[in-house]
């Protein structure tokens, strides 16, 4: 059942699924957010089964109604009435005056695998004082780090306090069983100012590598953008897998048919099987409901040795940028990960234009082919006031570890002096110094 947590001025309803929301509503108010926002990439993820009980990532979106002037008097019936027992789900349809200023995707979660924000440490740390951190609820992109907007909305100024209690008590009523924390991953910076600077949250940081297109006209321009050696480098690895007879085929929309996709599905499987044990949390279904409904922002990069298709790439695209997401092999060759994940990434995005290339979470060896360092936020609360004193403590040491790691990043990259004072990296400030970094201990 639907649930609904009013006061006079706002509705917070949580639904149990994409599909309960408005295809059209959903769209409009993530219009530039992304391809990983948009109705068509989650409901694939529900209606797949990726995302359920049984994954252990139970959808418990939120949706935030702001009443109408004239509806007021309604709303306030509608609270009483939630205090004497009357159904959510009634309450809720009792007036269609509301107009949707927000949805949050969110999920009940019973561990915290495919969200790579570790907290594995906090849970063991409930686990051995005998109290359950599952279920907790995350607002997040299941299996998909990378940094966007966790509130779609077209509002401006930072939600109240009263709405942000509203939100929290939505997420505190969730479920059966007592959901332990609230947690933001990835979060932009529209996100965060609409969070606001309240103690009640936690922010950690993380360091990924994002490439960033300096308006370079080709990839021989991009490579002129490095050091003399790191140049040499990356030339060296293209020629040793041309000799070797390896070439690259990037197909976008209507060329996606069953027989790449299904080519690069075997890939994907089998390097997870490998690696991991199994094939992977994303099945066929949901890969089959993308290209089905989001081909024209996918690209599959598929590598063949002569004329035998050998390796696969997924990514995902729109005006914001290239995302590399998922890659498989069927034979390990050196150096063909990073050419046809990273190298024929980059080539895509400068023919397009595309302002960014994000590879995906984690890997050092990104830096030595152009990947920047950034910083990535989330945002916590224990619900727990002794629990989230000591997660403060920690993520205050812990972020002067991020700071260091970010500025070792930086300092070997492969870039030219002439190109250098230019870098977005190079202007990024010290996210310790901010003044809404508010990782205190409650009072």
């Amino acid at each position: 059942m639907n649930k609904v947590n009013v006061s006079m001025e706002y509705k917070v309803k949580v639904v149990n699924a994409v599909a309960d929301i408005h295809q059209a509503t959903w769209d409009a108010l993530a219009r530039g957010e992304g391809p990983f926002l948009r109705y068509d990439f989650l409901n694939a993820l529900e209606q797949s089964g990726c995302c359920n009980e049984a994954s252990g990532w139970i959808p418990q979106h939120l949706v935030i109604e702001k009443a109408a002037v004239a509806d007021q008097s309604l709303i306030t019936e509608q609270a009483l009435a939630n205090d004497q027992g009357s159904s959510n789900e009634e309450v809720f349809s009792a007036s269609d005056e509301s107009t949707v200023i927000a949805i949050i995707p969110g999920f009940l979660k019973t561990h915290s695998y495919g969200e790579y924000v570790f907290d594995h440490s906090w849970a063991n740390a409930y686990h051995q004082h005998g109290i359950p951190y599952y279920p907790k609820w995350v607002s997040a992109i299941p299996f998909t780090p990378v940094t966007g907007s966790r509130i779609l909305t077209r509002e401006e100024a930072p939600f109240s306090g009263a709405l942000l209690a509203l939100i929290s008590q939505a997420v505190q009523s969730m479920g059966e069983e007592t959901v332990s924390s609230c947690h933001w991953l990835f979060t932009n910076a529209r996100t965060q100012k609409l969070l606001g600077t309240h103690s009640e949250l936690l922010t950690r940081y993380a360091v990924q590598f994002q490439w960033h297109n300096y308006e370079y006209a080709s990839f021989d321009s991009f490579l002129n953008a490095l050091t003399s050696r790191k140049r040499r480098d990356m030339k060296k690895t293209q020629r040793k897998l041309v000799e070797q007879g390896i070439h690259y085929r990037h197909l976008c929309g209507n060329e996606i048919t069953d027989e790449v996709l299904d080519f690069f599905l075997q890939c994907y499987q089998a390097t997870y099987l490998k690696r991991s044990g199994h094939t992977g949390y994303l099945n066929e279904a949901f890969f089959h409901q993308l290209r089905d409904t989001m081909a024209n922002n996918m690209l599959i990069v598929t590598a063949f040795k002569h004329d035998c298709p050998m390796a696969s790439a997924l990514f995902f695209y729109d005006d914001s940028g290239l995302y590399g997401r998922y890659w498989g092999a069927l034979e390990e060759v050196s150096g063909l990960h990073f050419a046809c994940c990273y190298f024929e990434g980059i080539a895509f995005a400068i023919e397009k234009k595309l302002p960014l290339f994000n590879p995906g979470t984690q890997g050092e060896h990104k830096i030595l082919r152009g990947f920047e360092p950034i910083y990535c936020q989330s945002q916590h609360q224990l619900f727990s006031a002794p629990f989230h004193d000591a997660v403060a403590s920690f993520l205050q040491q812990e972020s002067e570890h991020i700071v260091a790691y970010f500025n070792q990043a930086q300092d070997v990259l492969p870039f030219n002096n002439d190109i250098t004072p230019t870098l977005k990296t190079t202007n990024t400030t010290n996210p310790l110094l901010a003044v809404n970094n508010h990782n205190e201990k409650t009072i």
